[in-house]
């Protein structure tokens, strides 16, 4: 029989071994919102009752560990990322595998996310150094600890958007509960909850960084697919419009019509494997994100 909340968790953590992280995560924060919010609203009820006394009620209502472990199991089963799934049955080879990049949802899935990490990483980085800033400016001012706890609350929520983010377009299982927030403790108390969390830190940590990365996955991208179109479209911009390979003002250099289908091939070859890249990078990134962004469960 479990006597406290603490024991329940430690359980279902037990059962849970072997999970995958983002799915214990989720599991572990259920219950404790749950158990929780349940005592809460016992004691409300019955002030005169204790928690031991309580609690064995509430967990047979909720279920055992065992039960919640083979409940998230047959959930995970049915809903895992959709990215996740989309794995061809059909086994290439050769030119097969090479070109069947272009039918892979993870690859495309990955590009758009390469794509839009430019515009996130301005946004975590800008509202990670201005939060931090100025909670740290107010921090003698009485208003410095309702902007601090916003500010690390803040963190949290943005680090549960991008999970999303990338389970949707990385095909990563992320976490999809935001961590729970003991809702009848002081200010102060949850401040220094969250200020002693490793993963608020990592969070912040992961938000600066992603500046960075969306920046080098941007230019990166945008070099090679321009080589790519430039190869691609030779033929079509010297014959249709006369404009020619090399211009140095003075002197036009134009490429031999023999040239034509070398620069075409060169130019699809480079824009595959590009998507080999952009596939292989997203799946790295995917890594990188879970493991900055979901609990470690010791």
């Amino acid at each position: 029989m479990y006597r406290s909340v603490e024991e329940y968790l430690d359980a279902l953590k037990n059962e849970m071994q072997g999970f995958d992280s983002a799915t214990m995560q989720d599991a572990l924060t259920d219950a404790e919102e749950h158990l929780r919010t349940a005592l809460e609203t016992a004691r409300e009820s019955q002030p005169e009752m204790d928690a031991a006394s309580t609690l064995p009620a509430i967990i047979e209502q909720y279920g055992s560990p065992e039960e919640t472990a083979a409940a998230y199991a047959e959930v995970e089963r049915r809903t895992s990322p959709s990215l996740a799934r989309s794995v061809n049955k059909k086994q290439r080879t050769g030119l097969g595998r090479f070109f069947g990049v272009y039918a892979d949802p993870k690859a495309w899935g990955a590009l758009l996310y390469m794509l839009i990490a430019f515009v996130t990483g301005v946004i975590y980085f800008t509202w990670a150094v201005t939060g931090i800033s100025v909670s740290l400016s107010f921090a003698l001012f009485i208003i410095g600890l309702p902007m601090m706890l916003l500010f690390l609350l803040s963190v949290r929520g943005v680090a549960w958007l991008e999970g999303r983010l990338v389970e949707a377009l990385l095909g990563v299982r992320m976490p999809r509960r935001p961590l729970f927030a003991p809702q009848n403790i002081k200010w102060l108390e949850r401040i220094k909850l969250l200020v002693i969390d490793k993963h608020t830190w990592l969070s912040f940590l992961y938000m600066v960084v992603q500046l960075v990365l969306g920046t080098i996955y941007f230019v990166v991208l945008v070099t090679l697919f321009a080589f790519s179109l430039s190869g691609i479209a030779i033929p079509i911009l010297q014959e249709a419009f006369n404009i020619s390979v090399i211009d140095t003002g003075s002197t036009y250099y134009y490429l031999p019509q023999w040239g034509y289908p070398l620069v075409v091939l060169a130019g699809l070859l480079l824009w595959t494997a590009t998507m080999h890249l952009v596939k292989w990078v997203g799946d790295l990134h995917g890594r990188y994100a879970k493991a900055m962004l979901v609990v470690e469960q010791d």
